[in-house]
């Protein structure tokens, strides 16, 4: 039997922006035996998250992609890399099938959404795509 525990992506990079509390702090006082004295805050508001993949992604697709754009979207906002390689000549490429989370906070859902929606186009890369849906369907039902 087995059993693993991460921190996964897309996923936690949309939750830890809103964590006031030093996760640090928390894994700590997990190791100690203490959580129970530890004050967990959270910050108001929600977080969208949307992946930019390679053109054939999850199947085969290229890597090796330039990536522009990195320093053209508002600074509020969180890209994470994950299928990247930032070459000696200090571009980045491609270097996977999920190449970057770009995610934006705001006071509900439509706000963090037409913020990240508003920045990722100034991003590109050789075939890339991302989903054009996420959070709508929670923003119509509300």
């Amino acid at each position: 039997l087995e059993f693993n525990a991460r921190f996964g992506d897309p996923e936690t990079q949309v939750i830890l922006p809103l964590l006031k509390t030093d996760l640090v702090d928390i894994l700590l006082a997990v190791i100690q035996g203490n959580l129970d004295q530890l004050k967990i805050e959270w910050s108001l508001g929600v977080c969208v998250g949307v992946v930019m993949a390679s053109a054939g992604y999850p199947g085969s697709y290229k890597t090796g992609l330039p990536i522009n754009g990195l320093d053209r979207f508002d600074k509020d906002l969180l890209v994470f890399h994950a299928g990247t390689k930032l070459a000696d000549n200090a571009v980045v490429y491609t270097d996977g099938g999920r190449v970057l989370t770009v995610v934006a906070r705001g006071k509900d859902l439509a706000e963090a959404r037409q913020k990240v929606y508003g920045n990722i186009s100034r991003i590109s890369f050789e075939g890339c795509h991302y989903r054009k849906d996420i959070a709508l369907r929670e923003i119509e039902w509300h």
